[in-house]
């Protein structure tokens, strides 16, 4: 039981940084989907809702107030602005998981002033359904009669 506890706890905290290593290591623990799901959006939303509340007390206190001239609209900004103007909240939050680190996402979306209730929501749909993608997809790709040798 302890180790199940320090695995799926190891796998929590590398979900508040990046989405992807729930499916994967879940997988490779030999979670169920379930706890795939899990693990996966409980790590997630941990991050959404601290820097979501956290946010703007962290920017406030932790701001450099010495800075170069930075470029304001680089092509990153510039791409995240496209998306945002096309697909607004959700399409932020839909790629989240994809291309953005939850921390990212709830960042974007932060900056552009979305109500705090609407960020967590459309990140936890977003969340249930990737992990649920990806959990499945990986399931389905292990179940392959390749990576069953090789898998073990």
């Amino acid at each position: 039981m302890i180790e199940y506890l320090a695995t799926f706890f190891g796998i929590y905290i590398l979900c508040l940084f990046k989405f992807i290593a729930g499916p994967l290591l879940g997988t490779a623990a030999g979670y169920s989907i379930i706890e795939i799901e899990l693990v996966t959006v409980s790590g997630m939303m941990t991050s959404v809702i601290a820097f979501t509340y956290l946010g703007e007390w962290i920017r406030k206190t932790w701001t450099i107030k010495i800075k170069k001239k930075q470029k304001r609209f680089t092509r990153r900004t510039r791409n995240i602005i496209k998306i945002w103007q096309k697909f607004g909240v959700w399409g932020i939050a839909t790629l989240t998981p994809l291309i953005f680190t939850p921390i990212g996402g709830t960042i974007i979306l932060s900056s552009f002033g979305i109500d705090k209730k609407k960020i967590i929501f459309s990140m936890a749909l977003s969340g249930m359904f990737w992990a649920l993608f990806f959990g499945l997809t990986i399931h389905q790709i292990v179940d392959l009669p390749l990576f069953k040798h090789v898998w073990g």
